[in-house]
């Protein structure tokens, strides 16, 4: 039986589409699949806002051209969504209830229409949930891990969390200022879901003094007293650094609100503002919440973000030369590998109890709130 997707030992058509949400580095990346996959003669063709593209058989050609200039681009050319899932198209029907249908079958046939033989995928876990299941479906696919929030299991980096972390600590850095003018609490709450990467870097790199993240639900009480103590201590003010994720011992994650039609109905938000509160109450010290939000997602990409992007969109291509489908690559102990894209969808890459900055906080004094 013939295969559903066959593969020419020269590949001359491939498709790329950039999943979930904006992120700095996408373009980086397009550009070079375009640039190496020109160099093989192989033609790249763009699906406009990620799956949706795919199931509305909405495409732009990608010549070499059109990938020019775009390396410090924030965002993506192609344009994101992260509300769409093929295999559960949630729409409204006539009478305004919500109906999931299966739309992989339009998919499926669009990629045949436009002779795609491979298609690259950039995304987060949930993005490579979507991919691995097309590939079961016999599509041959090669994954590119992205998202801000560096939580992808099988890779120690994803493309656009160093610039999230630079973002995040230089905004962090602005506020140390205004507190102690204020002699005030700061709370800032981080972006990262349920893993605590980006707070606990960015909090690293700009002097918090209290890190809190999901893999260490604190004790308010702890908080607190560390911030009674800086006082006492003649110091003027505290920087209380608090990942969207994070939640207090024995209580529930804050949820900002939910979005029925998106696979990821939950969308966490609101630890900041309700911190600050518990900790002006418990300490009698004026508090103030500041949430960074997608100012952390946007805006140029760092030396380091564009270098990994270009480095996974060149290895993507070559992939396709050495036909592995069915992987995303990854960057591991400073070296570019793959896992199969079965091990990373739907699963969540935290920080480990015993990583190398945990102990670093610990042995410098900051509260983890435990």
């Amino acid at each position: 039986m013939a295969p559903l997707f066959p593969i020419s030992r020269h590949p001359k058509r491939i498709g790329i589409l950039t999943g979930g949400g904006d992120c700095p580095g996408l373009n980086a990346v397009i550009r070079a699949v375009v640039k190496s996959a020109t160099q093989k003669k192989i033609q790249v063709l763009g699906f406009k806002d990620g799956f949706l593209g795919l199931v509305q058989n909405s495409t732009c050609p990608l010549p070499l051209e059109s990938v020019s200039n775009i390396l410090t681009l924030g965002g993506t050319i192609l344009g994101a969504s992260n509300k769409d899932d093929p295999f559960h198209m949630l729409e409204k029907n006539a009478s305004g209830k919500i109906q999931s249908h299966d739309r992989s079958p339009q998919v499926l046939k669009n990629l045949k229409n436009h002779a795609i033989e491979v298609l690259v995928v950039l995304g987060g876990d949930g993005t490579m949930t979507i991919a691995n299941h097309l590939h079961q479906k016999g599509v041959p696919i090669i994954g590119i891990p992205k998202t801000i929030d560096n939580d992808l299991v099988g890779t120690d980096l994803t493309f656009g969390h160093d610039t999230a972390v630079q973002v995040a600590a230089e905004a962090i850095d602005r506020l140390h200022t205004t507190a102690d003018s204020h002699h005030r609490i700061m709370v800032i709450e981080i972006m990262g879901r349920y893993a605590g990467w980006l707070a606990l870097r960015s909090g690293l790199a700009s002097g918090g003094d209290a890190i809190l993240i999901p893999e260490f639900p604190y004790r308010e009480s702890k908080v607190s007293q560390m911030i009674q103590s800086r006082y006492q201590q003649g110091r003027k003010s505290s920087l209380v650094v608090v990942a969207e994720g994070a939640y207090p011992q024995h209580g529930k994650h804050v949820i900002d609100h939910l979005n029925p039609l998106s696979p990821e109905k939950i969308r966490l938000g609101g630890i900041g503002r309700l911190l600050a509160k518990r900790l002006e109450s418990q300490t009698g010290i004026e508090a103030r919440a500041v949430v960074l939000g997608h100012v952390v997602r946007g805006g140029t990409p760092t030396p380091q973000d564009r270098i990994l992007a270009t480095l996974f969109g060149v290895q993507a291509v070559e992939l396709i030369s050495q036909r592995q489908f069915g992987v995303m690559v990854t960057w591991k102990n400073g070296m570019l590998g793959t896992i199969p894209l079965s091990k990373v969808g739907g699963q969540t890459r935290l920080v480990p109890k015993t990583h190398a900055l945990i102990r670093c906080v610990r042995r410098l004094g900051v509260s983890l709130g435990v």
